[in-house]
């Protein structure tokens, strides 16, 4: 699974620099995506593979916040890139004579170079929160990675600064994105709808059904993870509830928006016929 998602990552990021057709506000998101998936899922299934084959399930306290802080780094900025890619497909919708105008080279770069700067901030706050708890030796992480979550409720008394925090933290980077994404589809569905034509509005939502699949995809096993932990206290069903989108989800996006997307699909052919 880790193969297939470094492989089909690695074709849509070759697929979208090799094609000029490609070189476009909606495939330029889709290729730091796939980085950022190449990233999320390098952060925690090498070294899962490695305490497999080693028989080990220690790590070291250094590594653990290393680990945290890559991972909340690469997880914040698929977050963040979902939202603009949101963005994206409703000027593409809703303005589409300004879309070359408004969706230009200079903010695509901003909207790229945003996404990162708010992921690192991200990853400093929790870090921030992590130095300032007590670790115990011997602290049992119930998962197969140093999750967030769990590290911090573990190693962090609840007290009323630190809920405070986590709340704003959670409002800032996952209720915010969110309700972007909503509006934004809000949006281009009313827009669609006004479409006299049955061909105009199946080719309108075609344009954001892969964006819309993988949107689902992340959020909904994200979400499956936290309400997993909650209704149920068994560390193996939450372990697997994280396979599924630290994992499944990466592997699964390449496939999506290649499936769905005629002009993957021609790049592809093109890219294999030169390497041919």
């Amino acid at each position: 699974m880790y193969l297939i998602t470094m492989f089909g990552n690695l074709l849509i990021i070759l697929a979208v620099s090799s094609d000029p057709h490609l070189h476009t506000p909606m495939y330029f998101f889709l290729s730091i995506l796939s980085l950022s998936d190449i990233g999320f899922t390098s952060t925690t299934v090498p070294n899962m593979l490695l305490d497999i084959q080693t028989h080990s399930t220690a790590i070291s306290y250094a590594g653990c916040l290393t680990q945290m802080s890559v991972f909340l780094i690469f997880g914040c900025m698929e977050d963040m890139l979902l939202t603009v890619m949101a963005y994206d497909r409703f000027v593409a919708i809703c303005h589409p004579l300004h879309y070359t105008i408004i969706m230009n080279p200079r903010l695509c770069v901003c909207f790229a170079a945003l996404s990162c700067l708010v992921s690192i901030f991200d990853s400093l706050l929790h870090n921030l929160i992590a130095l300032r708890c007590t670790f115990t030796q011997n602290m049992v992480i119930s998962n197969f990675f140093c999750d967030p979550s769990q590290v911090l409720n573990l190693a962090c008394s609840h007290t009323l600064t630190y809920n405070v925090i986590m709340y704003i933290i959670a409002v800032i980077f996952g209720f915010l994105p969110i309700s972007g994404i909503l509006f934004s589809y809000y949006k281009i569905v009313s827009s669609i709808l006004k479409l006299p034509s049955p061909d105009g509005k199946y080719k309108a939502f075609s344009t954001c059904g892969s964006h819309l699949s993988i949107v689902c995809l992340f959020y909904g096993t994200g979400f499956g993870v936290y309400l997993s932990s909650a209704v149920s206290h068994s560390p193996r069903y939450g372990s697997v509830a994280s396979v599924m989108y630290t994992v499944v989800t990466p592997m699964l996006n390449p496939f999506i928006y290649s499936l769905r997307n005629r002009d993957i699909k021609n790049s592809l052919r093109k890219l294999y016929g030169r390497i041919l």
